[in-house]
Formats: C-alpha cells, structure tokens, sequence
C-alpha cells in the first residue's frame, strides 16, 4: 500500500503533511482572543438579540463567578441541558472559564437518560432550561446543585440570568494544562450500546478547530465570516465546526433554536450567510422549500455535510442554487469530531467521505487482526490518528483499550480507501442507528420494550428512510396470550425514551432469526429490509 497517498490529493493552498503545528492553547484562550482583538465585532446573533465579543466575555465571566462562589472549580463535572439559545454558550464558555468540565447533554432526553449521565459523570452541578426542568421531577434527587436558564428568578434555584445580573465580570480564567485538562465529556454509545463519556481535552478540540481551519477554510477571513448554525450545539459536531470555529475565526454566529426552512433562508438572504455547516437532511429540506426562488442565497461560500452520507443529488442541487461549495465530511465524537473530508476546492468525489484531513493519519485495517493494513479497495476498519483523538473513555479503562491502541483510534467503521486515498464508509461494525444526524443504541431501545409485560423478544435496527437516512424499527414477539398493538408499544417508548428514538415501526413476527446457538440475527433482518427497500426503488 502506497503510504499517505491522500496528500498526493490535496488541492493548492493546503499543506500537504500529517504534522501541523497546534497552539497549545484552551478553548477559552481562542475565546480571549478574539475578545482581546476584535471587542466590538458582533460574536453572536439569536432572533433580535446581539452580542459583541466584549460583551460575550463579559456575560462569560458573571456566570463564572457564580458558578466558582456555588463551588464550581478545576475537575468539576456540570451537566449542560438545554436548546440552542444564548445562555447554552454563555454557560458552556463558563464552565471552561471556571476549569470546570462540560457534560453535554441532550435536550430531548428523559430523566432516566440524564440521571445516567449525571451519575456516571459524577456531576455534582446541572445547568438547565426551566420548560426541561419542568418535565424531570425527580431530578434533584440525582444532582445537588441546579442552576436554572431561560427565566429571570427561580423559586427554588439560581439561574443563570441572576448571575448576569448580581456578578462582577472581574475574574480570570482558571490556569490549565491544555493536554491534560478535560474540556469536554461528550457522551457517545459502542458495540455494547452503553453509554460511555468520551474525554475532550482543551488540546483535542482547539486542535480540531485549527484542523477544520486549514483544510476546509480555505474561502475563510478573520473578522469577516457570517456562520449560521442550525446544529444542535450539545453535538460535538455543532460544538467544533460551528460554535469553536467561529469565534476562533473571530467571526458571526447566528443561532437558530430550531430549524425551519423558511426561516432559514430568510436569515441567509437578509444577513448575507457566508457558511451554512448541517446535515443532509438540513440540505433536503432547504432544497425541497417551495419560497427558495424568493430568497438570494449567493453569499454563502461554504457549507460542510455530516453526521450522516451526503447523496450526490442532494449536493448537486443545493450547489447549483447557492453557488457554494457542499462537502461531505466524516468524524466521530471520540475525535472531537472531524477527521475526514471532501476538499472544498479539490475533487469531490460521489459517496466518498473524502481524504483525512491536515494533520491527520489514516490506515484500513484488517477487521480480525486490527494490524495487517488493506490494499487499495479492500474494505477494513478505519483507524486514525491525530491530536483531534480523544483521552479515552470516562472511568472505562478496559473499553479505552479496544478503542485506543498504540496510538490509533479504532472507529468501528468497515471502509476503503481509493488509490487516490479517497476514503469509501462500507457499513458499521457498530449497529448504530442514524437518524437525521442523532446516534441511536438498538439495545437501549429494546431493554425499554422488553419492560413491557407483552414482550418476549424484540429486535431494533435502522431501516432505509429518505428523509431520515434511517429509521427505527422494532421486530416484536408477543409473549403467548398478551396482546399489544402497535401504537401501545410506541406510547410505552414515548414514556422512557426521547422522541428521536422511539422506533417508527413496529412489526409483529411469529418467531425471529436465531443462530444455531440461539442468537438474534439482527443483520439477516436488516438485510431483508434492505432487500424490501431496493425492490421498492
């Protein structure tokens, strides 16, 4: 196998080298950074309300000294839970500020999900949305310190407007090891479907940023950009590609709590958006919009695809109405998260996750022995390697072994690479389900259902969905004499599991295919909708 050949593709204007020099620096030295240069540009945008820089750091500080005087200091674990809203920036810049650790959290989850996170954690403190805070009443039985967003006073807590309003704004940050020191524990799941808390230092996510920078930033000038973000900002994706590598290119973010087509493009015409980073099916639902020909949608310049595969027609479309670039781009939430993309001014090839990007190193791996390295179009496992690469796993050393092995980061993705070194995703060893860009554990799903009294065996997997990319899909056994439909089972989902995950699906069998030692065979099932689907098409 030719060593490194992706380098021999990279396009004019990108440093064609797996070493790059990495500041070491943390994600709030970036942050002070553009204080320091640039205090009165605008940092952020969300509805009618706007913040310059000198005014984000400011707002950052109060809210630490709030946290710091609760008891928040170096190594504390708080719990983030909101939606994409000012306060969640405010609040995330603050727990690094303080030295403080993030747990992100997703807004949609159910107190069972989040207990788990928080325990798991150890975190001792919850920064949440008062409308989420509502639906979880048990939860300050889990944590013992509960600040509230979203809601000037709280009857019975703090809240982050108080903070604002009460704290001196003179504070400096706390001192860190950017190698050392976790920025981040980002939540993902394995092939075991247990939750486990991927470790970000300050070192993994500036090095992303800077990664992101000088491989994909090529159209990109300090001070100048204008980033609409749609993405969830307690993904990782939306945390490094939009939120991090906006105010470290010292730019505009404008935030949107949710995403609405029109409104969207509302915000690109009437503000001049030059990047717009989503998912495909972000993309398909700003194609498909029936106002697009009212709106001027040419001053955006660059646009990167992930979370899930980019369709070549959804690509070609959206270029061809924009003018801009559309790439699609690969990562995982244990490398803070991109490590492959599609050059912006290169070759851009159709159903490819494109060449590993600056600073990374990549090889496909024999799937049995994880050593002998893959000739060129032989699937394999993907490993990288960079300084984007997590720590490890939260108080899982055995699982941090299998992951994490002299160096290289073993994804679990079965892929091939190109003689161009173009990167080709075949399928998952996982049995992840992604739906709409959210990761979803099949086994999660199914110890909900097994709950049910009329349950015998259950299967969950992802079937084909267009809009999606896939969908959930639960194959039941009834246990003899019970009867449930359906919707029942759905509604009993609904109860313990957020919404993106209770199963679309649900079809009733007499019996499910089972090994010759009585295993369920999930992916003869997955084959056979796969099959339904293509005959279908």
């Amino acid at each position: 196998m030719v060593d490194k050949r992706w380098l021999l593709s990279y396009p004019e204007g990108v440093e064609a080298t797996t070493h790059i020099e990495i500041p070491e620096l943390t994600i709030v030295d970036f942050l002070e950074n553009s204080i320091k240069e640039r205090p009165n540009h605008p940092a952020l945008v969300f509805e009618n309300e706007s913040y310059t820089y000198q005014e984000l750091g400011s707002i950052v500080r109060k809210i630490a000294n709030g946290l710091q005087k609760r008891g928040v200091k170096k190594g504390s674990s708080v719990g983030l839970m909101m939606n994409n809203c000012p306060e969640l920036i405010f609040s995330y810049y603050a727990i690094l500020f303080s030295g403080g650790i993030v747990v992100q959290n997703n807004p949609m989850y159910k107190e069972r999900e989040l207990s788990y996170h928080l325990q798991d954690s150890g975190a001792e403190f919850l920064i949440v949305e008062h409308n989420i805070l509502e639906t979880l009443p048990t939860i300050y039985e889990k944590v013992e310190n509960i600040i509230v967003t979203r809601v000037d006073e709280h009857p019975d807590y703090d809240t982050v407007a108080g903070y604002i309003q009460n704290e001196s704004d003179n504070l400096s940050p706390e001192t860190l090891n950017p190698k050392e020191d976790i920025a981040v524990l980002q939540y993902t799941g394995g092939t075991t479907g247990v939750s486990k808390g991927v470790k970000l230092t300050h070192y993994n996510l500036v090095s992303n940023v800077v990664q992101v920078e000088k491989f994909m930033g090529v159209h990109c000038r300090k001070g100048e950009e204008k980033v609409l973000n749609v993405l969830p900002l307690f993904h990782v994706y939306g945390m490094t590609v939009s939120m991090n590598y906006c105010f470290y290119l010292q730019s505009t973010l404008y935030l949107v709590e949710r995403f609405e087509s029109t409104k969207i493009l509302s915000i690109i015409h009437d503000e001049n958006i030059t990047m717009f980073p989503g998912t495909p099916t972000i993309y398909v639902a700003v194609n498909s919009d029936d106002n697009i020909a009212r709106y001027d949608l040419s001053s955006i310049h660059t646009c990167i695809s992930g979370s899930a595969p980019l369709s070549v027609e959804v690509k070609n479309q959206f270029e061809s109405i924009t003018g801009a670039k559309l790439v699609d781009a690969y990562g995982l939430s244990e490398a803070s998260p991109v490590t492959h993309s599609n050059p912006v001014n290169g070759v851009q090839k159709p159903g490819s996750m494109g060449l590993p990007i600056s600073g990374t190193d990549c090889r496909i791996v024999d799937i049995h022995d994880g050593e002998t390295e893959m000739d060129v179009n032989q699937p394999g496992e993907l490993i990288v390697k960079g300084p984007q690469v997590m720590q490890g796993y939260w108080n899982r050393e055995e699982e941090t072994h299998m992951s994490l092995r002299n160096g290289w980061l073993y994804t679990g993705d079965i892929a091939y690479m190109d003689e161009e070194g173009y990167c080709f995703i075949v399928s998952r060893k996982k049995d992840v389900i992604i739906a709409s860009g959210y990761n979803i554990y099949p086994r999660e799903i199914e110890e909900v259902l097994y709950e049910h009294p009329s349950v015998q065996e259950v299967v969950v997997c992802g079937v084909p969905d267009s809009y999606r990319g896939e969908t959930v899909k639960a194959f039941v056994v009834k246990k003899d004499g019970q009867e449930a439909t359906g919707d029942e089972l759905k509604n009993f989902c609904r109860e313990k599991l957020a919404k993106f995950k209770v199963p679309a699906y649900i079809e009733f069998r007499k019996e499910l295919p089972k090994s010759t030692v009585g295993k369920i065979l999930r992916r003869k099932l997955i084959e056979e909708e796969q099959e339904e689907s293509n005959s279908v098409n």
